[in-house]
C-alpha cells in the first residue's frame, strides 16, 4: 500500500481556515445573525478554530454549535454496527439566523443533507450556507459549498483523510487508496 499523499499540511490548513473566516465575513450578511454549527467530528474542530479566527480578524462573536448527524443518514441501516453517538449542541435560537454548516470534507453530499435535516430540527434559520476544508467532488446530490478551502480531484477509490490536533494529534489532509476491511 502506497504511503499517503499530503495534500495540505498544517500551514496549509490554518491559511484555508484564515480565508475562510474572511469570506464568511465578507459574505454571510449581518453579523450579529450569524452562527457556525459544525458536524460531528472533524467539522466541530473546525467551526470552533473559524469562531476564534473570526473574533481574532473581524471582532466578531459568533454563536458556535455542533450537530450529531447518526440518526439522520440515509445509510445509517446500510454501515452496520452501532453507530456512534455525539450529542448536539444548539445553545442559541436559529429562527432567522444565517446559518454556516461546517464539515471537514464534502464528498457525495449526504452527509450535508443529513446535517441539514437535524438544523431544521432546531427551528428556522433564514439561510444556510456550506464551508468545508477540502471538496473532493463525486456529488450525489445537489449540493454546493459556499466556502472551501482547497478543491481535490479524487477517484472514487480513494479517501481523503483530514486530521485535527484536538482529536488526531496532528494537523493534515491526505489522500489515500481505499482499503476495504478484509470479509
Amino acid at each position: 500500500m502506497p504511503d499517503p499523499k499530503v495534500v495540505l499540511d498544517g500551514d496549509d490548513m490554518r491559511r484555508s481556515l484564515t480565508r475562510i473566516a474572511h469570506e464568511i465575513a465578507e459574505n454571510a450578511g449581518e453579523p450579529d445573525q450569524l452562527a457556525l454549527v459544525g458536524i460531528h467530528r472533524r467539522g466541530a474542530v473546525l467551526a470552533a478554530r473559524l469562531r476564534e479566527l473570526l473574533v481574532e480578524l473581524h471582532d466578531i462573536d459568533v454563536p458556535l454549535g455542533d450537530l450529531d448527524i447518526a440518526f439522520y443518514r440515509d445509510d445509517v441501516t446500510l454501515r452496520g454496527g452501532t453507530p456512534v453517538v455525539h450529542a448536539t449542541h444548539l445553545d442559541f435560537d436559529v429562527d432567522g439566523r444565517t446559518i454556516v454548516i461546517v464539515d471537514d470534507v464534502l464528498f457525495t453530499g449526504r452527509t450535508v443533507r443529513a446535517a441539514i435535516d437535524a438544523l431544521f430540527d432546531y427551528g428556522r434559520p433564514d439561510r444556510v450556507q456550506l464551508a468545508v476544508l477540502a471538496d473532493r467532488g463525486h456529488r450525489e446530490l445537489p449540493f454546493r459549498p459556499d466556502y472551501v478551502g482547497k478543491n481535490l480531484p479524487t477517484a472514487r477509490s480513494e479517501r481523503v483523510y483530514v486530521r485535527v490536533t484536538e482529536v488526531d494529534g496532528e494537523d493534515c489532509v491526505t489522500i489515500e487508496e481505499y482499503q476495504r476491511a478484509p470479509v
